[in-house]
């Protein structure tokens, strides 16, 4: 039963595996869902998806093989909960909304001639102003006119409908979409490695009870909170062809600051140069050397660039090539060091994949980064987690 859909979710690139196929089986057989699509869906969907990243394709696979299952479902008139329908629009309609819908026919009214109307109609209609249809002045249907109405299937033209019947929306999780900040710490996670350093200020239970045991007397233990070792060095690029990324870039940065203890971060315009910045509002006041951070912090850090590589190729290629002072060296010379001093190093690009080659500079920031340029999605930041993780 139902090894059509696991075999086309498989297809799908979705790891379904036989043992959670008969767990799908047995949970059916068990009732422990009301028979209805809706409450398969969820049953199927949270029995064979692992990863949120799946969850749009597993909606796609759902829709393929149950096609035609929703259409039926919820048509007949015994079908229609009136009092459910009711206690929504209480809910969720103004009382302006629920007075206009008073002056051209009660509630009650609109919900009875619904199942009025399913009961008596034989076949399709268009273009009417009574059966349900498409287009025309009817309260029934879609793709028509009317100041009120109920909308069954097809798409909203006016917004003007009071109740739309067996909708289903789903969000888009999928893995090319861009990160919010929640899905943003989620991928940070890949990077953790737990070390217990500094004072010791926490409790050891399991610690203070063998050595009570062992002496025979209270013996309170006490060590250091287990922490994330993982050290990181962000660098943003900001200002100019980076302003329509602002807010993923806060995100970015948000979700970064709460997953990582000892992270440092720095601004930077186009392309790295000589110097960097903490505030950009003082960046030409209060520059910290780049000669300084290559000294400063230490070759573990993991060291991440931030940037849509978008710019003059000369900014990366030639002295003098900055758009805002006069470097001394080129950009490509200061990346390469930064590149040299950091092994575990990545550059994330917010701009989507497909276009990085109608910009050269991207090529040549990719060529320089030795090919760890990833995309800002979740599947991009997940791989750019593993690069950082990788034993060198």
């Amino acid at each position: 039963m139902f090894l059509t859909f696991l075999d086309a979710l498989r297809s799908a690139g979705i790891p379904a595996s036989l043992k959670e196929h008969l767990l799908l089986l047995e949970a059916l057989e068990a009732e422990v869902i009301e028979p209805s699509p809706d409450a398969f869906y969820y049953l199927a969907r949270a029995t064979y998806v692992k990863d949120e990243g799946l969850l749009d394709r597993f909606d796609q696979v759902f829709a393929h093989v149950f096609r035609g299952l929703e259409a039926s479902y919820g048509t007949a008139p015994a079908e229609l909960p009136a009092d459910w329908l009711k206690a929504v629009a209480q809910r969720y309609l103004s009382p302006e909304e629920m007075a206009r819908i008073e002056a051209l026919g009660s509630w009650d009214e609109l919900m009875a001639t619904l199942q009025q109307r399913l009961a008596e109609q034989e076949g399709r209609h268009q273009g009417g102003s009574k059966w349900i249809g498409t287009g025309g002045t009817s309260p029934f249907g879609n793709s028509g006119y009317n100041p009120e109405g109920v909308r069954i299937g097809g798409e909203s033209v006016h917004k003007r409908a009071v109740k739309v019947w067996e909708q289903r929306d789903f969000r888009n999780l999928d893995n090319t979409r861009e990160l919010g900040t929640r899905n943003i710490k989620v991928a940070l996670r890949r990077l953790r490695r737990f070390a217990r350093e500094g004072a010791a200020d926490e409790l050891d239970i399991d610690g203070t009870i063998q050595g009570t045991a062992r002496q025979g007397w209270l013996d309170v233990r006490m060590r250091p909170e287990r922490r994330n070792a993982v050290k990181v060095l962000l660098f943003l690029d900001v200002g100019g062809s980076m302003d329509p990324w602002v807010r993923l870039c806060e995100e970015l940065f948000s979700a970064a600051t709460a997953e990582f203890k000892n992270l440092e971060f720095f601004y930077f315009h186009n392309c790295p140069y000589e110097g960097v910045w903490k505030d950009n509002r003082r960046r030409f006041q209060e520059r910290t050397a780049t000669a300084d951070l290559l000294h400063k912090f230490g070759h573990d850090y993991k060291l991440v660039f931030v940037g849509d590589a978008s710019m003059s190729p000369y900014e990366i290629t030639q002295p003098g090539g900055s758009v805002e002072h006069f470097n001394e060296e080129a950009g490509a010379t200061w990346l390469q060091r930064l590149a040299a001093t950091y092994p575990a190093a990545v550059w994330l690009n917010p701009i989507p994949e497909a276009q990085w080659g109608y910009t050269p500079s991207i090529g040549l920031i990719r060529r320089l980064m030795t090919d760890r340029m990833y995309p800002l999605t979740l599947a991009g930041l997940d791989d750019a987690m593993r690069e950082l993780t990788r034993k060198r």
